[in-house]
């Protein structure tokens, strides 16, 4: 093998590199955030079954799981400036990510009410809770709970995916990293030190999700003096 390896280009460039994964780490913590919580208000409103509000909800579930993330991406930066709304390539590259990824959790948490038993909702309701008290206590918690580890490897996809947002020059880490290849020519060093790089964003989204799962569902022993 003819090849001088010079993993030096990566420390000299830290900064970018560090930028770009800042900016990963920020893009996909405020999408998946909003994400979620378009998956759980139109999830809400799927089981009212009124078709004012399900068939909308339907249509847009059914475009964004059948097109490909980078179509979409490419119609929110360059077509909607043809109808007069301008976004940056930041800007753009999370509104995808959020109409991407709350299509899917609506999906997934959807999947989740529909499998708490209607006596719980009609025991709920029978001891004079509201409909939205009985939807955030009985419904959406059990709910999301039980889907939870679904909706996290959601997350760390839609973390993966957002590579594709370089081709709108959304300065992401590989962004940083083409930047770099086309720079300093040194293929390997830089594509092998982002790997590491996303693999360790994997790991860090996975530590913060089992964080939130012990702080929100698993039950908390009670002090007994």
């Amino acid at each position: 093998m003819d090849y001088n390896f010079h993993f030096e280009v990566i420390w000299l460039n830290r900064d970018l590199l560090a930028y770009g994964a800042w900016l990963t780490v920020r893009i996909s913590f405020v999408s998946t955030a909003l994400g979620l919580l378009v998956g759980i208000v139109l999830a809400g409103l799927q089981t009212t079954r009124w078709k004012l509000f399900t068939v909308p909800i339907a249509v847009y579930i059914e475009i964004i799981r059948n097109t490909p993330f980078l179509v979409q991406l490419f119609f929110i930066y360059f077509g909607l400036p043809s109808i007069g709304l301008n976004l940056t390539s930041e800007q753009a590259a999370l509104a995808a990510m959020v109409i991407n990824l709350g299509a899917y959790a609506t999906e997934i948490v959807r999947a989740g009410i529909e499998s708490i038993h209607k006596e719980q909702v009609e025991a709920g309701l029978s001891l004079g809770f509201s409909k939205i008290q009985v939807f955030r206590h009985i419904l959406l918690m059990p709910a999301l709970k039980k889907v939870y580890p679904s909706l996290t490897s959601q997350f760390i996809l839609i973390m993966l995916g957002s590579s594709i947002l370089s081709v709108i020059s959304a300065e992401e880490l590989t962004f940083q990293a083409n930047y770099l290849q086309s720079r300093t020519f040194r293929s390997f060093e830089i594509y092998f030190a982002v790997t590491l790089i996303y693999l360790a964003l994997s790991y860090f989204f996975r530590v913060i999700f089992r964080f939130i799962y012990s702080r929100t569902f698993k039950p908390r022993s009670l002090d007994v003096p």
